[in-house]
């Protein structure tokens, strides 16, 4: 494509040389510049793109983007603009032919649950005989495809290289996780949304944002300005009305049709007589004026929020209400997601991504309602992340378990036991006493035990667990990795509790 026909008249730039140049790349990155390629020099956390033009161009960049006062050396096309991240996704929209006009897009942002609601929304799109596109924390995918997720939502270069490799598979509708980095990163610039989904908001990701109003004005983009923005007819803002900054972002102008979930009255969706235990949620799901039987294997309330979340979107797609329910019920499972791990043992255990406060606090409210015995927790907090959440981690577990297993989550370059004895005071504070024979489990009524080895942790709390108990290990989830210094080790949470579980119990019946 011709640098000319990329290059839109909505971002203020200067040239300086032809733009009637074939460009055969975008590029971000100079070690992946090829000849012909559109440099584009971004700010990073670390260093910025800047240092590495002569670098881009001696690889054959034909073109370069830098932020004003940028000396380039070579004789190349230069433009110059203050907006390089806005410019990279519009031009990457144009580069790859505009493939979000050519799909039902719907972007799905909060904190919690967006993951599950896009795996809620596939399933209903999959019971109308469509192939659906999914891009997400877990992974990318759509037919049998099915890719890595290095980010919870790509690089603009990458997501619309993804949405036009679906368009071209003839996937018509496409549910999108969008993060707070992505949106101020200007990464979905240039999509062409039909619809966004706000789940909730709690503390995360401050370590990147000043504060809890600086990130919801991030994840508020998404419908103030992507949204609006948005060439499509008909657009749809889904909206929980029961989440205090849903209902702030409620009190926005909001240019689109607006529905609204809950439990409360007057909202567009919602579910009466629910029933919920360790087999799943069963209800009466209610979107506008009609009303159908649901029953999903998905466990808790954090869980039927996202079912509603799902139901609003479809329901504002026009979807029957019976093909709504018929897609609740074929997701079965959301990888790490309140994900039960069942090997014949007489105990519950739930491997759960939970790992910030509010979404920790709603998964233990959530399952205790339906433990006959002790609630048993395996916890951590990431390294080289916000630190004050800690504490904040320990107070909830602490006031919500019966027994607390402190442990590593990803430490990533942090000390792993300075890391501990920041979230200890929160235990602490609600009472728990700390034992140090982590033996005593299989007999303790209330008490945290800290151990650093997260193998250890697990293994643990499985052996402490008692008929009728529930074991929640959180925070890593679907992960199958974990981050000591900066070497990233495989480490799953489900495998190690599988593993575990079929010893002890194949030696049981030796």
């Amino acid at each position: 494509m011709m640098l000319r026909d990329l290059l839109p008249p909505s971002v203020p730039l200067h040239v300086e040389g032809t733009v009637d140049l074939p460009i055969s790349q975008l590029a971000y990155d100079s070690r992946c510049v090829q000849p012909g390629a559109l440099f584009f020099a971004l700010p990073g956390s670390k260093v910025h793109g800047a240092q590495f033009i002569s670098q881009a161009i001696a690889r054959g960049a034909c073109a370069v983007v830098v932020p004003p006062a940028t000396p380039v050396a070579a004789r190349v096309t230069t433009i110059t603009t203050a907006a390089p991240r806005v410019l990279l996704g519009l031009v990457a929209d144009r580069f790859y032919g505009r493939p979000s006009t050519s799909v039902t897009l719907v972007g799905v942002t909060g904190t919690s649950g967006k993951t599950t609601t896009t795996y809620l929304l596939e399933a209903i799109w999959q019971t109308m005989g469509w192939m659906p596109g999914v891009i997400g924390t877990v992974n990318y995918r759509y037919g049998d495809q099915v890719f890595p997720a290095p980010f919870t939502t790509p690089e603009a270069v990458e997501l619309q290289a993804l949405l036009a490799e679906m368009v071209a598979a003839g996937v018509k509708h496409v549910a999108m996780e969008v993060s707070s980095h992505a949106l101020v990163q200007e990464r979905v610039r240039g999509c062409a949304w039909d619809g966004a989904v706000f789940t909730n908001l709690g503390r995360d990701h401050l370590d990147f944002h000043s504060d809890l109003e600086d990130y919801f004005a991030a994840k508020s983009r998404l419908f103030l300005q992507a949204l609006a923005d948005s060439e499509k007819a008909d657009r749809f803002a889904v909206i929980n009305a029961d989440d205090p900054w849903g209902r702030r972002l409620l009190s926005q102008p909001l240019s689109a049709r607006v529905l609204t979930y809950g439990l409360q009255s007057g909202v567009t969706v919602s579910a009466r007589a629910v029933e919920a235990d360790a087999r799943g949620l069963r209800g009466v799901l209610r979107c506008g004026n009609e009303e159908v039987p649901f029953s999903s294997t998905l466990i808790g309330e954090p869980h039927l929020y996202n079912i509603l979340a799902a139901a609003a979107a479809a329901f504002a797609l026009g979807i029957p209400t019976e093909r709504v329910a018929a897609g609740i019920a074929r997701c079965t499972l959301v990888p790490g997601r309140l994900e039960k791990i069942e090997v014949g043992q007489p105990f519950t255990v739930l491997v759960d991504y939970a790992h910030k406060p509010d979404a920790l606090e709603k998964t233990l409210l959530a399952v205790r309602r339906f433990t006959v015995g002790r609630l048993i927790t395996v916890f951590g907090c990431g390294g080289d992340r916000d630190r004050g959440k800690r504490p904040l981690m320990g107070e909830v577990v602490g006031r919500l378990s019966d027994i607390a297993l402190l442990t590593s989550d990803n430490p990533r370059t942090e000390d792993p036991w300075q890391i501990l004895a920041e979230v200890e005071p929160g235990l602490m504070h609600t009472g728990l006493e700390k034992v140090a024979d982590p033996e005593a489990i299989a007999s303790l009524r209330r008490g945290y035990v800290v151990l650093q080895d997260r193998r250890e942790a697990i293994r643990a709390a499985l052996a402490g667990a008692q008929p009728g108990d529930t074991v929640v290990v959180a925070g890593k989830g679907h992960e199958d990795y974990q981050i000591i210094g900066t070497t990233k080790y495989h480490f799953d949470d489900r495998e190690e509790v599988r593993a575990y579980l079929k010893q002890r119990y194949s030696e049981e019946q030796r």
